[in-house]
């Protein structure tokens, strides 16, 4: 292989990786701010903020963004946690609750591992 392949070849595999890695970083962007918008629902429908969340970090790891704007329908004053997951579940999204019924069972008693 020629010097000017070798070269080219290296510049290739070098933007490879630029890109991977912004593209790493972009997913992240992209993650962090659908959790601060399902933080934001979740308090709007009435949980506590530090319960949403806890939860609002659980569920952006575990549920697409489609499940995830299907509980935008859920706004209200006030609600209990119970309350809430009963709301999830006239959704007929059977992960959606799984996800969030223990989500709010682990962010309630205090047992969701705190992300670092």
């Amino acid at each position: 292989m020629s010097a000017a392949r070798q070269a080219q070849s290296r510049l290739f595999a070098r933007g490879g990786i630029l890109a991977i890695a912004l593209a790493l970083t972009m997913a992240g962007c992209v993650s962090k701010l659908a959790e601060i918008r399902v933080r934001s629902a979740l308090v709007d429908a009435g949980l506590p903020q530090p319960i949403a969340a806890c939860m609002a970090e659980r569920m952006t790891d575990r549920l697409s963004i489609a499940q995830l704007k299907k509980l935008q329908v859920l706004q209200s004053p006030k609600r209990s946690l119970a309350d809430y997951v009963f709301a999830v579940r006239r959704l007929n999204d059977s992960e959606l609750l799984s996800v969030t019924a223990g989500s709010a069972a682990l962010c309630a008693t205090g047992l969701a591992p705190e992300r670092r």
